[in-house]
């Protein structure tokens, strides 16, 4: 574990272009197990081994979150009041330390803002990449300032959380790629997969790679009798929540024999945490296939196959086709956030996209805390976009922004706005 943690500090440290590493303390949380069983109103890097809390799980649940908003969310009015606003400097009266934890998918970023953050107020963010389920269990408990995930809570989570309503406030967009090893094709064409293929391999329908549907895509394992081997996460992963939630909407026996969680009951296949342990797991084991976060695969030179979208064309995941995804989300957000945007409409949407999204109580106690959590929030989604690109995020689209910053003025101390406006 030391070994991968020293793996893992010189990648971040390398990628920040010699940035200092932000302090990650020890969360005192114990994440017990949960489950994502009520439709919301949804790493990529791999599961951080500083994890102090243990990931929610869940057997299964057979529930999917919206993905079209029955009421559409009217962008606010821009202006002053919006992206025009910026964070300078210090404040009077802010705390001078945050915590955070969850999603290991967002944790680069995070701590690319947190070490320019503190640099610009004096502000340290303290994040623990401890994977999406330990992130809600520790904002339930009140044990942060403030949870990320890449899976939207429950309403049933929501109405557990110790201290009221939670805000969910977008703040970048990434794929989940299918990876496999197949020592015959190493160095060729990357294999196409179709919504009926990828479900009826992790269904355990499809089971050697010479099945007629994939070599009806994929004329290069004809000859290829060899059984599939299927790699998913053994952890609460909102990785996992991506994939089972495309899984679900394209195939009716997922949706109603397995169903979507951060974790769910695999029909077939071997565990591994993490996006490293999926990696190394995919890359020990001759013909088998698992799925890790784009952010990982680009990161570690992953390969990973092409994915049929709902426009019925082969899209290979980035930046690009995963903002695609996520074009026309602005028009349908629910007014609380929580959207998917699994099997997106368009010609060129990557199919396996999602948000993540930084939680946070909509009525904090502690003024001091609130002030910071608003400012640092506010300047995440505005100068804090320009990082995502370099560190393999898609950004968000102005729309969206413009959504997630009502959101943060939304958060409250004593019922009065916390925000300060600069």
């Amino acid at each position: 574990m030391a070994a991968q943690l020293n793996r893992r500090t010189f990648l971040w440290r390398t990628l920040f272009l010699g940035t200092a590493s932000v302090a990650m303390p020890s969360l005192l949380t114990s994440c017990s197990s949960g489950s994502a069983t009520a439709t919301p109103t949804r790493s990529i890097a791999a599961a951080s081994p500083t994890a102090v809390a243990a990931r929610t799980t869940s057997s299964s649940t057979t529930t999917t979150p919206t993905q079209v908003a029955k009421t559409p969310t009217p962008a606010p009015s821009p202006g002053a009041s919006s992206a025009s606003v910026r964070i300078m400097g210090p404040y009077p009266g802010e705390a001078q330390a945050l915590t955070g934890a969850g999603s290991t998918f967002a944790a680069p970023l995070y701590t690319k803002w947190a070490a320019d953050y503190e640099k610009l107020t004096g502000v340290k963010v303290n994040y623990q990449s401890i994977g999406s389920g330990g992130g809600i269990k520790s904002l339930q408990d009140m044990t942060v300032d403030f949870g990320a995930t890449d899976a939207p809570m429950s309403d049933e989570q929501i109405q557990q959380a110790k201290g009221g309503p939670i805000l969910h406030i977008p703040t970048a967009l990434g794929g989940v790629v299918i990876t496999y090893n197949i020592p015959e094709l190493a160095g060729k064409d990357a294999l196409k997969f179709t919504p009926e293929t990828l479900s009826g391999i992790f269904l355990g329908t499809i089971i050697n790679w010479n099945d007629p549907k994939l070599v009806a895509d994929n004329p290069s394992l004809a000859n290829l009798d060899k059984p599939i081997v299927v790699v998913h996460r053994s952890d609460g992963s909102g990785t996992t929540f991506i994939l089972v939630s495309y899984l679900a909407a394209v195939s009716e026996d997922w949706k109603s024999k397995v169903g979507v969680g951060t974790s769910v009951n695999w029909p077939v296949g071997i565990g591994a945490k993490g996006n490293e342990g999926v990696a190394g797991t995919v890359k020990q084991n001759p013909y088998s296939i698992g799925y890790v976060e784009l952010i990982y695969a680009l990161q570690n030179q992953i390969p990973y196959g092409l994915v049929r979208n709902k426009a019925g064309n082969f899209v290979t995941a980035s930046l690009d086709t995963v903002k695609a995804a996520a074009a026309g989300a602005s028009k349908t957000m629910p007014q609380d956030l929580r959207a998917m945007i699994v099997n997106a409409d368009g010609a060129n949407a990557y199919p396996i996209s999602g948000f993540t999204w930084i939680l946070a109580y909509q009525n904090m106690q502690d003024e001091a805390k609130a002030i910071a959590l608003t400012r640092f929030l506010w300047w995440g989604l505005t100068d804090g976009q320009q990082y995502h690109k370099d560190l393999g995020y898609a950004p968000l689209a102005s729309e969206v922004v413009a959504l997630a910053l009502e959101k943060v003025k939304q958060i409250t101390v004593n019922g009065k706005p916390a925000f300060p406006g600069k």
